[in-house]
């Protein structure tokens, strides 16, 4: 098999290769734009949208969609026991994917509602694909995520509603909501592999007591909180009226990463990056609920949600989906380790510009070449693998995505 058709044999080669690759070159361009403003300089980039708009959308529905695709078309197979899509499909949903990137790039030169068409193509393409499959054995739990997946997507389109002329004033919304979902979605799907990833490394170390604990009625809680941040957004609903759900998510999934034994993973990387970024996730939701009190700035709690928590689960996800699935240790390699530390560092720093004026211009570029730091170690180490085949005996069973 050559590396190229074997990197469309399976959705998380192509998809996390792309994310890692998007994180850099995106926050590259943002990065760039931002220290010519800061010498007092003029770059003028090819999108219709202001560069500020630009970049919060394709940090969300660029780099967002690529992750959730590679970790969907993963994962689902493992849910139901059907079979991964095709090649062809893969190579399909991926040149759709890149298409909407490009539009979205070229948008200065192109007609606004070309642009939204090739960008909202991707996430109903992958939907469809995982439908068919989760309908065989439909379970509440999984079944969830066709429904956040659903929000995701409006909340693009109501992007681009804007972008388009047709509203005035839904791309704010669409944008927060769209970060919010992602958000929901880490509620959801990190609160079952982090507490389960965590359990099995701890049993096969011998460990039989203290293991971590995930009652179902606080993650309930801990999740039915965060699906209303985004359906409050897209509904138009008062951010007062949100904030007290928002604080509820926040506490709750403080509260949930707590019970799952995070100090035992400290000398783990793959695992401790795991826990820390569901916390920072949860004080994400919790600092919004504050912003929307206007006991902060949102602006720090929407970085902290988008790189703490975002980022860092992301990133943590697709480095060990991307070792266990080709047959490799579930050991983070140094780089990758690495990066799973610059991630909240970048969080941290982006924070203290929201909050210090005063240190806002050295603040936010910190936290930008962390972040490009982080995701350059990533793809750089990872690169082989995403290219090579799988090894050809694991050194230790890979848990299910």
């Amino acid at each position: 098999m050559t590396p190229l058709k074997r990197l469309f044999g399976d959705g998380f080669r192509v998809f996390f290769l792309s994310a890692g690759l998007f994180a850099f070159l995106a926050m590259a361009v943002w990065e760039g734009y931002l220290l010519i403003q800061a010498l007092g300089g003029v770059l003028d980039l090819p999108t219709a949208a202001p560069p500020h708009l630009w970049h919060a959308h394709e940090m969300i529905f660029g780099y967002g969609s690529a992750a959730l695709g590679g970790f969907l078309l993963t994962a689902v197979p493992n849910w139901t026991g059907a079979k991964s899509a095709p090649h062809r499909f893969i190579a399909v949903a991926a040149g759709l994917w890149l298409a909407g990137r490009l539009a979205v790039w070229t948008s200065g030169a192109l007609p606004p509602a070309l642009v939204a068409v090739l960008d909202l193509a991707f996430v109903p393409v992958l939907a469809s694909n995982l439908l068919t499959q989760l309908i065989k054995r439909p379970k509440p739990q999984q079944m969830i995520t066709m429904a956040i997946l659903t929000t995701f997507w409006v909340a693009n389109l109501m992007v681009h509603l804007e972008w388009t002329g047709l509203t005035s004033d839904t791309a704010w919304a669409g944008l927060r909501a769209g970060l919010l979902t992602l958000g929901a979605m880490i509620m959801v799907l990190g609160g079952r592999v982090t507490p389960g990833f965590t359990k099995n490394a701890m049993v096969q170390s011998g460990r039989e007591h203290g293991l971590p604990v995930n009652p179902m009625p606080l993650a309930a809680v801990a999740i039915a909180a965060a699906l209303t941040q985004p359906l409050g957004y897209l509904l138009g609903a008062p951010e007062t009226w949100l904030a007290p759900f928002a604080l509820i998510a926040g506490v709750a999934g403080l509260a949930r990463v707590a019970l799952w034994r995070g100090l035992w993973t400290r000398d783990k990387p793959i695992l401790w990056t795991l826990h820390l970024s569901y916390a920072l996730n949860a004080l994400g939701f919790l600092t919004l609920g504050l912003a929307n009190l206007g006991l902060t700035t949102d602006l720090a709690a929407l970085h902290l949600l988008g790189i703490g928590g975002v980022g860092g689960m992301t990133l943590a996800i697709m480095s060990r989906a991307t070792l266990g699935h080709t047959g490799r240790a579930l050991i983070a390699p140094k780089p990758v380790a690495l990066a799973y530390a610059l991630v909240p560092l970048s969080a941290l720093a982006r924070c203290i510009g929201a909050e210090l004026p005063a240190f806002h211009t050295p603040a936010v570029l910190t936290a930008g070449a962390l972040w490009l730091a982080a995701f350059g170690l990533f793809t750089a180490a990872l690169w082989p693998v995403f290219w090579g085949p799988r090894a050809a005996r694991a050194p230790a069973k890979a848990a299910p995505t």
